[in-house]
Order: C-alpha cells, then structure tokens, then sequence
C-alpha cells in the first residue's frame, strides 16, 4: 500500500502540470460545495439567533383563543381556566428538558402610561414571581432585587430595563424615585439588563418588524403578587420556561402546554388552550425555505464533481496507455493482476484526494471572500469538510476503476511490444 502511494506521488510530481488540471474539476466541485455549505450554515445560525436570541433558550406558553393570544376583557378570569399554582409550576419545572420556570402577567399593549413628574411611559408591565429573571438570564445592574418580604408584603415596588430608565429619568438615578403607575405609587428599587446583550441582524423592513415588534419601549417589572392592586382582578397567566438547549426549547414549551392545558375545564367551544410560542419552529421553516434555494446550487456544484471524476478517467486512461511497456514488464516477472489493479486505483484516489484537500482549503477562503463582499454569514462546517474529501477519494475509486482494469487485463507480451 505505502509503496503504491509513494508510486503514485511520485507520478504526481512528474506531470505536475497535468496533474493540477486533472484534479481542477475536483478542486471546483468541493470548494464550491464547501462554500455553499458554510453559506447556509452560517443563514442557519443568524436565522436561529436572530428569532431566540443569545443563547437564552427560552420559551414563552400563553392562553390563546383561536389561534391567538388571549386578549384580557376588563373582567374576571375566563370560566374554567384555573389560576396556575406554585405546585403546577414546579411540575413543569420537573420536566427533564427544562432548567427553569416562571410565572407572570404582562401588559404589553396597555393603554395605561407610567408617569414620573413630567416623563411618560409606554411600554411593557410585567408582573414576576422570584423566578423569572432567572429565565431570562437578566440581572440586576443597580439597586436590588425582589424579595420575599415584596411578594409578602405585597410593596409596590417596581424594577425598569435601562430603556424605560431613560424614559423616565433620563438625566438620574431611578432607584428610590417614585412612578404612578395606574394611578398607584410604586417606588423603583433597582434596574435590570440582560446577561448576555444580543442585537439581531436587520437587513431589511420585514427584519425589523420580526425582531423588534415587542418591547420596544422598555419594560417594568412589578412582584405578581400586587398585580391586583394595579387591575383590580385575577388574570390568565402566563409561564416562562428555559429549556436546557436550543433544540429542547419546541418540545420544552409543548410539554408545559401539555400540563397547563390538562387542567383547563372550558367549554369545547371557547377555543380557549395554553399554546408555547415556538420559535424554534419557526426559524426551521426559514432555514427551510433558505435552504431549499440553496440545494440547488448544491447539484450543480456535483455536476461539475462529475465532469472532474470523467477528467481523472480520462488522464489514468492516458496514463495507462503511456506505461504500457511498464505494466508489461511487471507482469512479465510475476505481477498479479491484483497487484496492478491496486497500484492504478491508489494512484487515482490519491490525485482526487490531494484534489478533495485543495477544494476544501479553497472552498474555506472562498465562503470568507464572500462573507467578506456581500456581508452574508459563513459557518465553516468541519463535518462537511471531512465527507468531501471522502467523497473526492470515492470519486478516484469509481473513476479510477476502469482503466485500472484495462491495465490489470493488459497481456504482457503485447504490452512489452508495444512502442
């Protein structure tokens, strides 16, 4: 084996010119190949990150009615639909895909607007339990934290994100001021912000009503356990989860889903169920649809694999045609045809896999020029790298197979006369 590498090699290094050309086809196939590869590795990744976020896996399951979120009337909650309990949230807790879970009320589109002195604000109201910045992976960046004795003592105490902050003390400090908020005083007790800051890719309109249609106008967050004192009744919760990776976040805000829906005894025809809001399910349809596009550049990529795997064809025919008196003489002192066979296909498969190695070397700096030049995400897949080599090499074997037959089947005594 080694000696038939060494053999072919040093065919290689004779004809370097023709060589090279040989194994161009080869070289344009795989580095095309790994350059569309990594392109859509790298759409993929933006796609993923883009809709979740950084990384925080979380999953949010709230009581839709047909097919939307639930739009709270100014009443009681619905008939049938139980206040979820701290035993109910530590059985969706429970569940293996899941590290984390919250409970909490939100007005998101509210109409009412957070006054301090001559500031106004507009954005989100969140009412939390102890587990939700957990969830979120948000941290306190000034002042304190909920505490038990808030959720206890039920203190109008409020927490802002560093937007709703600006809003309302745009030249100070907000900890220890006082905001009315639905007519009530609450006195904010610190700012939060997030643990691992993510800012989406905006490339066009339609990017930016997708990642930035919520929460644009800050949040403030209040304990669950005052929400009434602001609205005066009980409302359907909603449930935070974390799942443990990315790819548990859609089966995570299923099973929650599951348990919440399980306790619900409401009429067939409210159409009223807990739905999880499944982005991970939605950045797979656009993965989808980016590379459905994409495979088809893929095949003709092939296309050209096959015009390089005829052009080695070609050459080792040549090749065997040139060494005919060579084959002749081997076989003349006790060459199996084995022997011969193997020294043809070895030197077939080490031309495509020098061929392999250089198309994935270009294919790797031609996915960055393109990053480079019209700004797409590139994701260098080592697995692919890897089967197109293999795949170069399959191409030597079954390219190669045909004139190392003829050259096995060569009889020698033809083969030492001929010129």
């Amino acid at each position: 084996m080694f000696e038939n590498i060494a053999l072919a090699f040093q065919g290689i290094i004779g004809h370097k010119l023709r060589s090279f050309l040989t194994m161009l086809g080869i070289i344009i196939g795989i580095a095309s190949i790994i350059s569309i590869v990594s392109t859509i590795k790298g759409t993929n990744e933006q796609i993923k990150q883009n809709l979740i976020g950084s990384g925080n896996n979380s999953v949010v399951v709230q009581l839709n009615q047909g097919g939307y979120e639930y739009e709270m009337a100014y009443e009681s909650l619905p008939e049938g639909v139980p206040v979820i309990t701290e035993d109910v949230r530590q059985e969706i807790e429970d569940l293996e895909e899941v590290e984390c879970a919250s409970l909490f009320l939100s007005r998101r589109y509210t109409n009412d607007t957070v006054f301090h002195q001559k500031n106004a604000y507009n954005g989100s109201l969140y009412g939390i339990d102890e587990n939700y910045f957990d969830v979120y992976g948000y941290y306190i960046q000034i002042g304190r934290n909920f505490t038990e004795e808030d959720f206890a003592w039920f203190r109008k105490v409020a927490i802002l994100d560093s937007t709703a902050a600006k809003a309302l003390f745009p030249t100070g400090n907000p900890v220890g001021q006082v905001v009315e908020i639905h007519g009530e005083p609450f006195t904010i007790i610190g700012q939060m912000d997030q643990t691992s800051a993510f800012e989406p890719v905006i490339n066009s309109v339609n990017d930016y009503r997708t990642y930035n249609s919520n929460d644009n106008g800050g949040q403030i967050f209040v304990p669950s356990s005052v929400w009434g004192i602001i609205y005066r009744y009980d409302e359907p919760q909603s449930v935070a989860v974390r799942a443990a990776s990315t790819d548990d976040m859609t089966k995570a805000g299923k099973n929650t889903a599951d348990i919440l829906n399980a306790r619900l005894t409401v009429d067939n025809d409210s159409d009223l169920a807990y739905k999880s809001n499944d982005l991970l399910e939605e950045a797979k349809q656009l993965q989808e649809l980016s590379s459905a596009t994409n495979n088809q550049l893929l095949w003709i990529a092939g296309i050209s694999l096959l015009v390089g795997g005829i052009g080695v064809m070609n050459i080792m025919l040549v090749t065997v045609t040139e060494r005919t008196r060579e084959i002749g003489l081997k076989k003349a002192i006790g060459a199996r045809k084995r022997r011969i066979l193997f020294q043809f296909l070895t030197e077939a498969v080490v031309l495509t896999g020098m061929g392999g190695l250089l198309g994935v070397l270009a294919g790797i700096i031609l996915s960055q020029v393109i990053s480079n030049l019209s700004g797409t995400p590139t994701a260098i897949s080592m697995s692919a790298s890897l089967v197109a080599v293999i795949f170069s090499m399959v191409i030597g074997i079954v390219f190669g197979l045909l004139p190392a037959i003829k050259a096995a089947n060569l009889n020698p005594i033809e083969a030492l006369r001929r010129e």
